[in-house]
């Protein structure tokens, strides 16, 4: 069994602990985190520890951290991913890397995971620009859907620290327990995603998630200790992590 550990960075927390026990990362691209200095120093740690670089475009909402939904439409869905894949990317090439993955951020991500439209347009975005990049979606999602229908690479997603509901979508944010705050509860269900393709959903029942990437949120005051943990115990559990090897 092999499985993909990303990780959300560049985002002004501590990428420096999280980085040696991840194989993908997801830099911020500006519009609700980070900066050009910062997407040239994440890009320069991903390449120090051998870790595959993708973009995390947003909706530009620095003030709510891109959790916000705001209402945009498809022409400012593909303007505003193109735009931020391109910084990064260009970022990238100047270090002699180059990009594997595009993964939205935040209100972007699950509001695309729902909108085939704002999926469709995401997915062109990514295309457009570069064809071979993979594209990061919620598994069982629209963003999955659309990928396959223009011939992208998918990655199907799934979240250690995040409740999920009984028709495998997230609990949002703004309920209580949307968030695994313990250790070992959210590496347990990481495990039981990777091995068993399962976790349990806030009523109790089992939710079948079929995940090629696991989440880390860099953001967690507690990311690093997350990701060492959990990688140690997926590979006690003969899981090993690998980044999707690029087309």
């Amino acid at each position: 069994m092999a499985i993909d550990l990303n990780a959300d960075l560049g985002e002004g927390c501590d990428d420096a602990a999280v980085m040696p026990h991840i194989s993908s990362a997801n830099i911020a691209c500006g519009f609700h985190a980070g900066d050009a200095m910062t997407m040239r120093r994440t890009i320069a740690l991903c390449m120090q520890h051998g870790v595959a670089i993708g973009a995390h475009p947003s909706l530009h909402d620095p003030r709510h951290f891109g959790r916000r939904e705001l209402d945009v439409d498809a022409d400012e869905t593909y303007a505003l991913t193109l735009y931020q894949i391109g910084a990064l990317a260009a970022m990238a090439r100047a270090a002699r890397a180059r990009l594997q993955h595009v993964k939205p951020h935040g209100a972007l991500y699950n509001m695309a995971a729902r909108d085939r439209v704002l999926a469709d347009a995401i997915a062109r975005a990514t295309r457009d620009f570069d064809p071979a990049l993979a594209l990061v979606g919620l598994a069982g999602s629209a963003s999955i859907d659309a990928a396959r229908t223009i011939g992208l690479r998918c990655v199907r997603e799934a979240f250690c620290d995040r409740r999920y509901r009984a028709d495998g979508s997230l609990v949002a944010r703004t309920q209580p327990g949307a968030v695994i705050e313990d250790i070992d509860d959210a590496v347990a269900q990481a495990i039981a995603i990777a091995t068993r393709g399962e976790a349990i959903a806030d009523d109790g029942s089992r939710v079948r998630i079929e995940a090629d990437t696991l989440c880390v949120h860099g953001d967690r005051a507690d990311a690093g200790e997350l990701a060492r943990n959990l990688r140690s115990e997926l590979e006690h559990a003969g899981v090993r992590i690998a980044a999707p090897e690029r087309a």
